[in-house]
């Protein structure tokens, strides 16, 4: 964004701030500058007014003017073509020195003698305002022959250019900077007066017509007006010159200038381009999607709301009947509607996105002043409207919380006055607290850290007193900490039984994730700008990406490659859940004496009591998970309090040539399902126990689980734990094996007595004869 000290100045009285001022204010509240450059306009370059132009005797290009400069009259010869269009211009008088050390001297120029030179803008540092020399007006101030050039403020104005954050879209215009300078600098804005003359009495309505169709984003002021003559202004061309807005006509120049000052968008069209067969002006914004409003003329899309606007219908210096345009539209709203379609956007979308000035009557009248003041225009009385009912945001703002959050104490009714200079609506709701209202104009603020953020760059950063460091610790522990601790007991033990822990993105291939099985984001919420081609989904997962850690592993002649990682997984909506995974491939120990060089290769026993180590007890039942790792008769799911949370297989043989690994074996597990839980204290009993073994002979079909599950059926208080110890079969037994069980039994109350045994047994025999079909063996 760019503005200029003169231009500011019409906002805001700048007279006793200093450009060094300025340059510490903008920085200080967040509008960074980027550049400041102060326009010096050399000596001796004085306000000239043409007497006579005559063509030069010996050279068809070149023109011999008569040229008052106050001291006297002085011959220039001057070679560019819209000399014998002005009255007023900039001459650089004999003496002066231009920049690039060029200096005026007297010449004779196809053998008529030259005293000075009328300049273009460039020639004295100035910024292009087109081909020529400078045709002056008294938009810069009244013209007084002889006057130094350089002594005109908004000639010899001071150019900053700022760098606004993108949510800054309240300062994309000259209006926007001052207010907030206002605040800054605890100066009061300039009322902008101006009593609309009307020329033309007649009601816009008995010319025009507005019907809106459907429900509607944004707000429109439409003004009619008929135009017979436009002027060119030098300070709309220069200022426009000095922001570097280009704008090619006297019109459109004029729109871009009224733009850039107030932040109010505005267009103007050829109203004929509305004109029924009646010979009315029928105007119809049609609400085509949310955030799309489509300017309807004559059946005809020919613009949309904030986004474009025909070329064929734009107004131009030669259109004598205008329709004019103010819009607002919530720029959140629009870059979401406008981002899924294919829509044309000009360079006016570029402020609508990021938030325009919603005051279109502040707009329009601003566009009025300039019109009656370099136009001849007659204004139709009246305007046409569409007004959205917005709900305004509403924060709660309570002092104290704002003084801790910056860091000093700030009275409430200090904050209230600088919200209030920032466009914010303020109503007291206590001795120390009131409710602001926020501007549509900033429409990023959202909570109190925006509002203490406001605050924050107001006050100024560097008056914010340094306070030493407080630490203040109180108990903080709470379900994330739980987590926390958790998650690092698991990691703890899985490294204290051998694994390291793999690291990895949360990304990962589609293929491969579509390959084996697992579930993958839908599309629409997929990844939009993936980091790598073979990471181009969100996992879903972890088992994928430790086998890639495995094969790399096994490149680097790796025997033995335990892995885990605790990590986020994704399912098809996006809704994220944690799991810890493990991996062991190749050898459960490395070459040493004990194992004469040749150690065991990992198998389900010696991986299951590893998995176990880390997350402690847990049963395995048959598997019913379904992906292409899983072996088909390795494989199980395993059991925590009762409820399946993972599984554990041998890697499929297919798989593991794929990756060309050695035998692997896998896991993954819902680490909420692990999380420690609160259990109660329960007493022990101070009397010995016994151990009784049963050995029974069962269906060879069933499986210990089954038998374990009947067992567990018993309310039997003194058994105090149940687990297998040998599994037997042979030919004598043909379709039955044998299984035997150990028990512990044990009283809270006594020492345990024979006949306190053989009751327990008892029905615990009876319920494996019931329920399972054993017999003695």
């Amino acid at each position: 964004m760019i503005v200029t000290r003169s231009w500011l100045n019409e906002f805001i009285d700048l007279s006793n701030v200093s450009n060094e001022t300025l340059y510490e204010t903008f920085n200080s509240i967040g509008l960074e500058v980027d550049s400041i450059n102060q326009i010096e306009i050399a000596q001796k370059v004085v306000v000239g007014k043409i007497l006579s132009c005559e063509k030069h005797p010996d050279a068809d290009k070149l023109n011999v003017c008569q040229i008052d400069v106050g001291s006297g009259t002085r011959q220039i010869v001057c070679g560019a073509a819209n000399v014998i269009d002005a009255e007023y211009v900039a001459v650089a008088t004999i003496g002066a020195v231009l920049p690039g050390d060029f200096a005026i001297k007297h010449a004779k120029l196809r053998g008529v003698e030259s005293e000075g030179m009328v300049c273009a803008s460039s020639e004295l540092g100035l910024p292009n305002t087109g081909k020529g020399i400078m045709i002056l007006d008294e938009s810069i101030g009244e013209l007084e022959v002889g006057r130094e050039f350089g002594s005109y403020e908004t000639v010899a104005d001071t150019i900053i250019e700022l760098e606004l954050t993108a949510n800054r879209g309240d300062c994309l215009s000259i209006y926007g900077v001052a207010r907030d300078l206002s605040s800054a600098l605890d100066i009061e804005m300039k009322p902008f007066e101006y009593k609309e003359a009307e020329k033309m009495k007649l009601g816009i309505a008995r010319d025009a017509e507005l019907h809106s169709d459907g429900e509607m984003d944004a707000d429109l002021y439409y003004k009619r007006a008929t135009i017979n003559d436009i002027n060119n202004s030098f300070l709309v061309q220069l200022r426009l010159a000095m922001v570097s807005v280009e704008a090619e006509g006297k019109l459109v120049s004029v729109l871009a200038y009224a733009t850039h000052a107030t932040g109010v968008i505005l267009r103007a069209y050829d109203s004929d381009a509305f004109r029924n067969e009646e010979g009315k002006v029928v105007v119809t914004p049609r609400a085509k999607a949310k955030g799309i409003i489509e300017i309807i003329g004559n059946t005809q899309v020919l613009s949309v709301a904030g986004v474009n606007q025909k070329e064929e219908v734009i107004a131009n210096d030669e259109t004598k009947e205008l329709l004019l345009e103010a819009s607002y539209i919530n720029p959140d709203t629009l870059v979401e509607a406008v981002s899924t379609t294919s829509l044309k956007r000009d360079d006016l979308y570029y402020k609508t996105s990021r938030g325009s000035n919603p005051d279109l009557r502040f707009g329009l009248t601003f566009l009025a002043s300039l019109l009656d003041r370099y136009t001849d225009i007659n204004c139709y009385e009246g305007s046409l409207n569409v007004d959205v009912d917005r709900e305004h945001e509403t924060v709660i703002v309570e002092a104290s919380e704002i003084s801790a959050i910056v860091g000093m104490d700030v009275e409430i009714s200090k904050i209230a006055t600088i919200l209030q200079k920032l466009g914010f609506e303020i109503s007291s709701m206590g001795h120390d607290i009131i409710a602001a209202g926020v501007p549509l104009f900033r429409h990023d603020i959202k909570h109190i850290q925006d509002i203490a953020e406001e605050i924050v760059r107001i006050i100024g950063i560097n008056n914010i007193e340094a306070k030493p460091f407080v630490f203040a610790e109180k108990a903080r522990l709470n379900d994330t900490t739980d987590r926390y601790k958790a998650k690092k007991g698991f990691k703890n033990r899985a490294v204290g039984a051998g694994f390291y822990e793999n690291v990895s993105y949360v990304f990962s291939e589609r293929a491969l994730l579509e390959k084996y099985g697992f579930p993958t984001v839908e599309e629409a919420l997929d990844l939009s700008n993936p980091i790598a081609e073979e990471l181009n989904t969100l996992r879903s997962t972890i088992l994928v990406n430790l086998l890639n850690a495995t094969r790399r592993n096994v490149s680097y002649t790796k025997k033995s490659i335990p892995l885990f990682e605790i990590g986020a997984v994704f399912g098809s909506n996006r809704e994220q859940a944690e799991v810890l995974s493990f991996v062991f491939c190749g050898q459960v120990d490395g070459e040493n004496v004990s194992n004469a060089g040749k150690p065991k290769m990992i198998d389900f026993a010696s991986f299951t009591q590893k998995v176990g180590a880390v997350v402690g007890a847990f049963d395995l039942v048959p598997c019913t998970h379904e992906n292409g790792l899983i072996h088909p008769y390795q494989s199980a799911d395993i059991v925590v309090d009762g409820k399946v949370c993972g599984f554990l297989t041998k890697l499929h043989p297919t798989v593991q040539d794929e990756y060309d690994i050695p035998e692997t074996f896998i896991a993954e597990l819902d680490f909420d399902a692990l999380l420690p839980k609160h259990i109660n204290a329960k007493p022990i009993s101070k009397f010995q126990g016994v151990y009784k073994d049963l050995s029974v002979v069962i269906d060879k079909s069933m499986n210990y689980y089954e038998v374990a599950k009947a067992l567990n059926t018993l309310e039997l208080p003194m058994l105090k734990d149940i687990y297998p110890v040998d599994i037997y079969e042979d030919e004598k037994l043909g379709e039955k094996k044998s299984l035997t069980i150990r028990f512990f039994i044990q009283s809270m109350e006594k020492t345990l007595e024979e006949s306190d045994i053989e009751a327990v047994m008892s029905q615990v025999m009876t319920c494996l004869e019931t329920e399972c079909k054993a017999e003695l063996r």
